[in-house]
């Protein structure tokens, strides 16, 4: 007998429904969802698309290999920039993060140059300094961050980050929603 259960119960989970409310939508009994969801009965052809249908599919979704979704990169993945004016280097460390809620960046900073400088707009900003150390503006005050420590502040006012050490400065920095 096919395995639908575990499928049908995330799919009824991420639509928010009890067992109660997918049986009543579907027309079916709640005790058939609970054996349906514990595969301890299989749905008829009819009766898996009318369960689908309430759960915003069908069978040919419902049956399609899922793509798998990327969690983990290697530095391969990563997309570098070089700023050579600022000696400064971007490195996208999630592929494609401009497409989810915050941008993570690696961000490496020589003596004295300003890596970062924007205007406020809405967001949020973290940063954790893993060398070196950075001078961080926010609005009209300064803060010497150094390795080991961390920032965060709204984005609604301008922010700037300068490497100010004798050494190569490296921030992991995060932005919501993604900037860079």
């Amino acid at each position: 007998m096919p395995s639908y259960g575990p499928k049908i119960r995330q799919l009824r989970l991420e639509m928010g429904l009890t067992q109660e409310e997918l049986a009543d939508r579907s027309e079916l009994s709640k005790g058939f969802i609970s054996q349906l969801e514990n595969d301890l009965t299989s749905p008829s052809i009819q009766t898996l698309q009318d369960i689908l249908e309430v759960l915003g599919t069908n069978l040919s979704d419902f049956f399609s290999p899922e793509a798998e979704e990327a969690v983990v990169f290697t530095e391969e993945e990563f997309f570098e920039k070089v700023d050579h004016e600022r000696k400064a280097k971007i490195s996208w460390i999630v592929p494609n993060a401009q497409k989810y809620e915050m941008e993570p960046i690696l961000l490496e900073l020589e003596e004295g140059d300003i890596a970062y400088d924007d205007d406020a707009h809405a967001g949020e900003e973290f940063g954790y300094v893993l060398e070196g150390e950075v001078t961080l503006r926010v609005g009209k005050k300064k803060y010497r961050v150094t390795q080991g420590q961390t920032f965060y502040y709204m984005s609604n006012r301008s922010h700037a980050l300068e490497q100010t050490g004798q050494t190569k400065a490296v921030v992991l920095w995060v932005s919501t929603p993604p900037m860079f």
